[in-house]
């Protein structure tokens, strides 16, 4: 690795931490919570705001609504949270929703929940920068006309950030988020306080526009209809619930009761901002519409529709600037960092599907900062292709989200409650078996509730966009079978059948030494294979040109060598296929021989040289691999330019996959 690269790694990860370091990453509840609960504490920020504005499709009356969906919302949101409390006691290793499934409802069921999972940890990522995005380009109009490059670069910062580990990203995130429920409180506070005590008016910029519907009239089952579209939206409110289970690891002792505390502060402040922005939108009469240049009425020409918290802070704070820039940053940030709490789920999933052979195992790995960088990295990488496809819009990503994790909520509930009757038909004594009713009794009523949402969200959002995450995950689903049947089916390859023998000597060792030409590498070559005294050694040159190779006969003879050099014919000027003949035939012939091809190799210390050199090296390496019986031993010359890296790079074990040079100190050192 080259100093540069190395020093722009350890600039944004910083250094490596040391295997035994990592109980010192476990996170304190104070820093737990806006870690793993920001997402949930983030979607207050958009959740009433799809309310209205899938409402406000049957018109300005079709508001009045908004506080009883808002209501049923926080219904299914207190029992999600009750629920989940169970699951975090009952299943602390951080398997979350895919250990509950798994464990209870089998292998099929646990793989339904993970692959829900990851696709909703994607877009996530993607729904909470595109609507932090909005949030800024209400006060910043440069940010809105070029949103899907911050957001690209907002996820970039983001990845950073998380490489650098759990512990320190946390420590990054508390104030914005703490800072974010102190402002929202507050504003919803200091609005109460000025419109329902002082009997204030608090007009919003679009409290004087009305709303027309999108299809005149609405009533009965298409008003019904709205209304469930409505709910299903709200419920994005519920994102992020499932993480804190996901990352009861990540918890200092006693990890069960610290997240369930964190759980329970999480639903308690959610529900509050929740219910309070809904109120505080009525009071200022605020007016977002799908379409705003038809449906809003009154609006100046050229009017761009700010976000729904953005009008009420400037209306709430009527006269005080600072506190609607406050406001407006705080959300963004908290819309930024609420992607964190993809960025601990989704790694920490994908090194539990990987340890079970569904994933590559790099998911598994932690990397210098003890997190799981390769599932940073791909969730990032996902994220960002969403958001280019998607153009930055909340609106249309919006309708792809919360499929996946009401699939895993559902299915979650009903593991929970088979596991309960599973230890309630051995447990006999009468405390133990009450506690166990009244968890049964929660978790009944959450998948009554879970499963009421995913009905409502399957007929509501299927084809406005939710086919597409379920087509995502049923992809996910077969892609993690096929893994699994790939480790599988190696792991039974290479495992040794009973009464069989581990290694059986070959009868001979026949050894070939690659020549093109006869300097110093190829002098290695000959010397090293002859050090290690095979039965039977010699030398082969391919001929492509026939002045070059009678240049080389003849030198050889000149030399006297003990190995003999033979020529082989290659009327076609190649050079891999007729060594493949070659050493096909010997072991034709001698089908318990082990051939042995020794090649000279060129160590360089440049990157432009690999380019020119090792070329035919490395086809003809790649080609014999593949042979079975045939062995591949490179000899390697070290050039001028490779002195450079090795005063450089004398490094412990492990060092360069860590990012070191030898001029950095290890740790501890």
């Amino acid at each position: 690795m080259s100093k540069f690269s190395t020093a722009a790694k350890r600039l944004v990860v910083g250094r490596p931490f040391r295997s035994d370091r990592l109980a010192h990453t476990l996170l304190p509840k104070r820093i737990a919570l806006p870690v793993f609960a920001s997402d949930a504490m983030s979607s207050v920020a958009y959740a009433p705001e799809e309310i209205f504005l899938v409402l406000s499709v049957a018109g300005l009356s079709a508001y009045t609504m908004a506080p009883w969906v808002g209501v049923v919302v926080v219904v299914v949101m207190l029992t999600v949270v009750a629920s989940y409390r169970q699951n975090v006691r009952a299943y602390p290793s951080g398997g979350g929703d895919y250990e509950v499934a798994t464990v209870n409802l089998g292998k099929r069921a646990g793989l339904t929940v993970a692959s829900a999972l990851l696709v909703d940890y994607v877009l996530t990522v993607a729904v909470s920068i595109a609507s932090a995005m909005a949030n800024i380009g209400s006060a910043i109009p440069f940010v809105a006309d070029h949103k899907v490059e911050f957001a690209v670069i907002a996820i970039v910062v983001l990845t950073a950030i998380n490489l650098r580990g759990i512990r320190e990203s946390g420590g990054a995130f508390a104030v914005p988020t703490y800072a974010f429920m102190a402002g929202i409180i507050a504003m919803i506070l200091f609005g109460l306080f000025r419109g329902l005590v002082l009997g204030e008016d608090m007009p919003a910029e679009s409290s004087g526009f009305q709303v027309e519907s999108e299809h005149g009239e609405l009533a009965g089952l298409a008003l019904v209809f709205l209304v469930l579209r409505a709910f299903s939206s709200g419920c994005a409110a519920l994102t992020g619930v499932e993480a804190i289970s996901n990352g009861v690891p990540a918890f200092r002792k006693p990890k069960s009761k610290n997240a369930a505390t964190t759980l329970l502060l999480m639903g308690a402040i959610a529900v509050v901002m929740l219910m309070g922005l809904i109120v505080l939108a009525q009071l200022t009469d605020v007016r977002v519409a799908e379409d705003p240049a038809h449906q809003l009425v009154g609006a100046p020409p050229g009017y761009e529709q700010k976000t729904m918290v953005a009008q009420i802070a400037e209306a709430v704070f009527s006269g005080f600037p600072v506190g609607f820039f406050f406001i407006t940053v705080v959300t963004a940030l908290i819309l930024v960092l609420a992607a964190n709490t993809a960025f601990n789920g989704f790694p920490v999933l994908g090194s539990i599907l990987a340890q079970d052979r569904y994933l590559p195992r790099q998911l598994h790995t932690r990397g210098d900062r003890l997190a799981f960088s390769n599932g940073i990295v791909g969730l990032a990488g996902f994220a960002i292709v969403l958001v280019i496809a998607f153009d930055a819009e909340v609106t249309k990503l919006i309708q792809l989200y919360i499929v996946g994790v009401f699939v895993s909520f559902t299915m979650s509930q009903t593991g929970m409650i088979r596991h309960w009757n599973r230890h309630l038909a051995t447990e006999t004594d009468p405390a133990a078996r009450r506690r166990m009713r009244r968890s049964q009794l929660i978790n009944t009523f959450g998948l009554v509730m879970t499963g009421s949402v995913l009905v409502v969200v399957l007929i509501t959002k299927f084809l406005l966009g939710a086919w597409i995450a379920i087509v995502a995950m049923i992809a996910i689903y077969v892609l993690m079978t096929g893994i699994r049947r790939h480790y599988d089916r190696v792991a039974d390859e290479l495992a040794t059948a009973e009464g069989e023998r581990v290694f059986v000597l070959p009868s001979r060792i026949h050894s070939i030494v690659l020549v093109s030409k006869l300097h110093l590498p190829t002098r290695r070559a000959l010397a090293y294979a002859r050090a290690t005294r095979p039965d039977v050694l010699e030398a082969i040159t391919v001929n492509v040109d026939d002045v070059d190779t009678k240049r080389l006969v003849s030198d050889w003879e000149k030399e006297n060598f003990p190995v003999p050099l033979k020529v082989v014919e290659s009327p076609y000027r190649e050079i891999t296929k007729p060594v493949l003949d070659y050493v096909k035939r010997i072991r034709t012939d001698n089908p318990r021989d082990v051939v042995t091809v020794f090649i000279p190799e060129y160590v360089v210390g440049r990157w432009w040289e690999q380019v020119l050199h090792n070329q035919s090296a490395l086809r003809l390496k790649s080609r014999l691999l593949f042979q079975p019986g045939v062995m591949v031993t490179s000899v390697p010359w070290q050039l001028e330019s490779s002195e450079k890296v090795a005063d450089h790079d004398v490094l412990v074990p492990g060092a360069v996959r860590r990012g070191f040079t030898a001029t950095d100190k290890e740790p501890g050192k």
